[in-house]
């Protein structure tokens, strides 16, 4: 890694960190309140990449396991990980490489807007929702005995918000395409 991907990846994690910090947001046509973090799996993924924004959500995960409050509100250790709700934790270094493998196929440079909107798009649903979703759902599963398709459909009341979280990811990679196209060189 050069500097330039060690100083991405810090301050990516720090974005993760700042994230957990906001306050969740409650809309009247979603049952369940939209926390910001797990947003973070699209936003390293589309920005900085597979490699980058995988190695970012470690540096995360690493200080969740150490104790550090770092998840959203101000949890950490390693009972989180270990926890029901741990395989999204985990799910998240996976989801960002994903997302960032399947931005860097799908999305270049001097292409039409439209097919960079589509294409984060893609990758912000792939990576930030399927591959969280598989790895929280089949940990909650192992870890508390809950049948499958109970634990599948308790998650279809997230989806709505992390779809409004795709978006928002999907704008913000195209806006620092568009303003620092260097950014996206892959590690």
């Amino acid at each position: 890694m050069t500097t330039k991907d060690i100083v991405l990846v810090a301050l990516f994690a720090a974005i993760i960190v700042a994230l957990g910090f906001l306050p969740p947001i409650t809309l009247a046509f979603i049952p369940v309140p939209i926390t910001a973090q797990s947003m973070g799996v699209m936003l390293a993924g589309t920005i900085i990449g597979a490699k980058r924004g995988a190695a970012s959500y470690v540096l995360v995960v690493l200080m969740v396991a150490i104790g550090l409050p770092v998840l959203a509100g101000g949890a950490g250790g390693l009972q989180k990980i270990m926890g029901p709700t741990g395989g999204y934790i985990i799910g998240w270094i996976f989801g960002a490489f994903v997302t960032g493998l399947i931005a860097e196929r799908l999305v270049h440079d001097g292409q039409p807007e439209v097919r960079q909107y589509i294409g984060f798009f893609l990758a912000s649903i792939a990576g930030g929702i399927i591959v969280v979703y598989a790895f929280g759902i089949a940990w909650l599963c192992f870890s508390t005995g809950t049948p499958f398709m109970k634990a599948l459909i308790g998650n279809l009341a997230f989806v709505p918000g992390d779809l409004i979280k795709a978006v928002i990811a999907t704008l913000a990679a195209r806006a620092v395409l568009a303003g620092y196209p260097m950014l996206p060189s892959r590690a």
